[in-house]
């Protein structure tokens, strides 16, 4: 075939060529290229690990207070103890090993602290318990205090103590036990606790508290930290109207013949808010505040917590 006609035979075929071309639709860019890779983040640089100050091992008793008849001791417990006793009875602590211990005002001489730990060991402290010094008083009250006659006390005072018992027994989550407590209200020291008291001739037990001589309606406040266990909704025949405060680990304060009650049971109060009035209802010759404290069943000197009145 000579070369003008192979020309001729490919050039007629070159037009077709060209529209079939032409039919072809356009590839779009997002067809043609593959999708990006997914986008990783750089991860982040490892953090150093701090470490802060680990305590060291308590190996001993730690206490603060003093051992004496109406006081109370804040201590720390030896590591890694599995149980704590005061003279065989169970003694509760907290996380980080602190816990509370007091002394009746008639408590013996000496006292013996037991920590034991899980394989049988344990660490005993025991404690010299230092006398109080007791005042006797005469008191121009009727023992049977608001009650109109020696009946009706009989009949109505087994209640009244059913509940103040019931109170005392309830343990709320509190650290008030861990303060410095202060003095509900300031003013003349008008009854001394330990002191023995004489109702117009009939001896009668020792004072379980600290009087302070205000004007009725006076205010009061909180101690310290704590939860409302009692609010008398009616005035008890020796206390009047009672307020009762717990401040954890068995710890309370009883404020008696208060004139009202600002506060309600189950009321968390912190140290200084106002509780109620200063009154003289229950078994009282003048308007004054009665502050007594309990540990368990050990009757505290509340002075020996608060420290110095400061008027």
């Amino acid at each position: 075939m000579t070369r003008h006609r192979r020309w001729r035979r490919y050039g007629a075929a070159l037009p077709l060529l060209i529209v079939a071309g032409s039919c072809v639709p356009p590839v779009s860019e997002s067809a043609a290229l593959p999708p990006p890779p997914p986008r990783v983040e750089a991860a982040a640089p490892p953090q150093p690990v701090v470490i802060g100050p680990i305590a060291p091992l308590r190996r001993d008793f730690t206490l603060r207070g003093t051992a004496e008849q109406g006081g109370a001791m804040v201590g720390q417990a030896p590591s890694g103890i599995t149980g704590l006793t005061l003279d065989g009875r169970p003694v509760a602590t907290t996380d980080d090993g602190a816990f509370l211990i007091a002394f009746d005002r008639d408590a013996a001489a000496t006292a013996r602290l037991v920590a034991t730990f899980a394989d049988g060991r344990t660490i005993e402290r025991a404690l010299s318990i230092a006398p109080g010094n007791w005042r006797i008083e005469n008191i121009n009250a009727p023992y049977r205090g608001g009650a109109s006659s020696d009946a009706e006390f009989e009949r109505r005072r087994p209640a009244e103590l059913a509940q103040i018992a019931e109170a005392r027994r309830v343990d709320h989550a509190s650290d008030g036990w861990r303060q410095r407590f202060i003095w509900p209200v300031t003013g003349r020291r008008s009854g001394f606790f330990g002191s023995q008291r004489v109702y117009q001739g009939k001896p009668g037990s020792y004072h379980s508290g600290a009087d302070i001589a205000v004007p009725a309606g006076t205010p009061f406040v909180a101690p310290a930290d704590g939860v409302v266990v009692l609010a008398a909704a009616s005035p008890f025949t020796l206390e009047g109207n009672l307020l009762i405060v717990d401040h954890g680990m068995g710890l309370n304060s009883a404020f008696l013949h208060c004139q009202r009650l600002d506060v309600k049971v189950g009321d968390r109060v912190v140290q200084g808010q106002r509780l109620g009035t200063v009154g003289q209802t229950g078994r009282a010759t003048g308007p004054h505040m009665h502050w007594g404290m309990k540990w368990r069943d050990a009757r505290l000197d509340p002075g020996k917590l608060a420290g110095p009145m400061v008027n």
